[in-house]
């Protein structure tokens, strides 16, 4: 029996405000690529704002361009294959370089108990403890855990 979930964090801040039509294919994507997560396998849960996404979530008082994305999956497997094998996340993905500026670290992964549901506010503390102490047992990126995995040969 899973006593434990996987719950993710990343974020961002766009190049310029959040409301500048170059942001426009971003902010029209989101329904749709939210939808796709929705329906994934192994999808649980995934922070909402006031609408269907997460962008009107003021993590940084008064930064509005500065958003976030919190999701928790069953297992790492299954949010991996939408991250990286769902062809429409994977296009804004790979598109994010227009949109967003490089923050290093702007993405963390970390344990849950089944059940529960992390605040932002311990997704930002993750995300500052793996930029503070590095990937380990209780935050990680997708690349640390596979190494991880890999050492246990």
């Amino acid at each position: 029996m899973t006593t434990r979930h996987v719950a993710q964090i990343n974020v961002a801040r766009f190049r310029v405000a959040k409301d500048d039509p170059v942001n426009a294919p971003f902010m029209a994507a989101l329904d749709h690529v939210n939808a796709m997560a929705d329906a994934s396998d192994g999808f649980i849960w995934r922070l909402v704002g006031d609408g269907n996404d997460a962008t009107d979530v003021e993590v940084i008082p008064g930064d509005p361009d500065f958003i976030v994305n919190m999701s928790v999956w069953r297992d790492i497997a299954s949010l991996e294959a939408f991250a990286y094998r769902q062809p429409d996340h994977r296009k804004v993905l790979s598109q994010r370089a227009e949109w967003f500026d490089v923050m290093e670290p702007s993405f963390c992964l970390w344990w849950v108990p089944v059940g529960h549901i992390p605040t932002v506010e311990e997704g930002i503390a993750m995300l500052a403890r793996l930029k503070a102490e590095g990937a380990g047992d209780e935050v990680f990126t997708f690349a640390s855990w596979k190494a991880s995995r890999a050492g246990r040969g």
